[in-house]
């Protein structure tokens, strides 16, 4: 599988660069990435796989609607792995590990009164990662991204939507989140470190959920 391709399109359509429902032509992807079109469908067919894409025969590629039960299903299947995966992490955490996590803290801090919901995306991918990385597992972490990217997307779409003040609400709880952690890594109790990734899951689930059925549609 070609991954620059890959990475390329799984980054526009998490980042709402794709438009949920909007139709995407293979032949006018093929053209931009320079390809033909047998590689271009090994990566559309991953897509389709991570339930990011939807391929509808002589009509185009689907870019999967933004759709809250769908959200959150997903959601309540990350929360036991999510929890696994802390736990996981915390065991073998090293003290870089922890520097990157309290690196990442105070960039945070930085988008307080600065509305960036790319930069806040980029460094939640990044709190992922660390934990990812810190599992060592390949089968935990690759079913984590894949439900991730789902729940990604309908986060985003709200952190656009946010007016000032639920921007800095968004940003504190996600500070106090990491503030927290690096609290529990440090004192080396690995599965409060796990309990504490599935409540902050949970809690992330309900701002979303509440801000989501606030909107009065996805225009």
């Amino acid at each position: 599988m070609n991954t620059k391709i890959y990475n390329t399109l799984r980054r526009r359509i998490v980042f709402l660069d794709y438009t949920p429902g909007q139709i995407l032509k293979e032949q006018e992807l093929a053209r931009e990435f320079g390809v033909s079109r047998t590689p271009l469908r090994t990566v559309l067919f991953r897509l389709e796989w991570e339930h990011l894409i939807k391929i509808l025969p002589r009509t185009g590629i689907l870019v999967m609607e933004l759709e809250l039960n769908t959200i959150t299903n997903v959601f309540q299947a990350r929360l036991e792995l999510e929890s696994v995966i802390g736990t996981m992490a915390a065991q073998r955490f090293t003290a870089d590990n922890l520097t990157s996590l309290n690196k990442i803290e105070l960039e945070c801090k930085k988008l307080i009164d600065q509305k960036n919901p790319k930069a806040l995306g980029n460094l939640d991918m990044r709190i992922k990662q660390l934990f990812h990385e810190g599992c060592g597992n390949p089968f935990l972490t690759e079913m984590s991204d894949r439900l991730y990217s789902l729940t990604f997307r309908l986060w985003y779409f709200n952190m656009l939507k946010m007016d000032h003040q639920e921007w800095h609400q968004e940003v504190m709880s996600i500070i106090d989140d990491l503030s927290s952690l690096s609290d529990l890594l440090t004192s080396q109790t690995p599965s409060k470190v796990g309990k504490a990734r599935k409540e902050q899951l949970l809690k992330h689930l309900k701002r979303i959920r509440s801000k989501f059925l606030g909107l009065s549609g996805l225009d």
